[in-house]
């Protein structure tokens, strides 16, 4: 099954406000991210995306570079859980793009692993590789937006937590404290009309979860839960960031946004 099987194909919106918009986005090189680094630059945005994986980082590169674009993106290679590296990064993509305003805090790692298992310093991992670096990437990002009078920030969440998930509870802890930052923040810059959202994957057939997770009985009973009866792909899920951050999504602030086939 691919992402354009059946008798439909996506045809999505263009937004002209799109065009020229500085963005970044973090963990920018596989899955979701990917999609919505390409989804951007398709718009004409201008893009910087950070990743700790080079390799990946550069197959999109060149596969943007194969493109007629309005603008390339480009890549700053960091490991978010140093935070001093991460507002490195970011503070080079506020000059080499011109700004930043647009902000994806996307990066994540959903890696399984048992409750009774977990260490102190596993806890902390799975706090830095999922949760703190969307605090510190929206306090580096923030005063420009708020300079500028103009920002939107899309973290991306995940349902897992809201599903009772148990395989993974490092991960879902902390996607949930994804929410708290999103409520919390848009009241504090929302004077400053820059909009703070979140974005909720449910099961979206990336690379990394069909290689790593598929089961013929996960996606069944995936596919039972959800009101439609097919996979969701990483482009779809891009396209209500995508809306969040153009103009068309100038009054939404401070909510979750599911996409998840229905499956809640």
């Amino acid at each position: 099954m691919t992402e354009n099987s059946g008798s439909h194909t996506p045809r999505y919106a263009s937004y002209p406000s799109l065009a020229d918009r500085t963005v970044f986005v973090t963990g920018g090189a596989n899955g979701i991210g990917r999609a919505i680094v390409e989804q951007f630059v398709g718009q004409g945005s201008r893009v910087g995306f950070a990743d700790i994986d080079k390799a990946k980082a550069e197959e999109l590169l060149v596969r943007c570079r194969a493109r007629t674009l309005r603008h390339q993106p480009r890549f700053y290679h960091v490991d978010l859980v140093d935070i001093s590296a991460l507002r490195e990064a970011i503070g080079a993509a506020i000059h080499d793009l011109g700004g930043i305003t647009v902000l994806v805090n996307n990066a994540a790692s959903d890696d399984r692993h048992a409750w009774d298992e977990m260490t102190p310093e596993y806890w902390d991992d799975r706090l830095n590789t999922n949760l703190r670096h969307y605090f510190f990437a929206i306090q580096s990002v923030a005063p420009w937006m708020i300079a500028a009078r103009n920002g939107s920030i899309v973290n991306i969440g995940s349902s897992s937590y809201m599903m009772q998930e148990d395989f993974f509870p490092g991960y879902a802890i902390a996607k949930s404290g994804v929410a708290g930052i999103t409520r919390t923040m848009a009241r504090t810059f929302g004077e400053h009309n820059v909009r703070v959202n979140t974005v909720l994957p449910g099961w979206v057939a990336t690379e990394r979860q069909l290689t790593k997770w598929w089961t013929p009985e996960g996606e069944e009973g995936t596919l039972r839960d959800q009101a439609i009866k097919r996979r969701i792909y990483p482009n779809e899920f891009a396209q209500l960031v995508l809306f969040l951050a153009a103009d068309d999504g100038a009054a939404c602030t401070a909510q979750e946004f599911l996409v998840d086939g229905g499956r809640f």
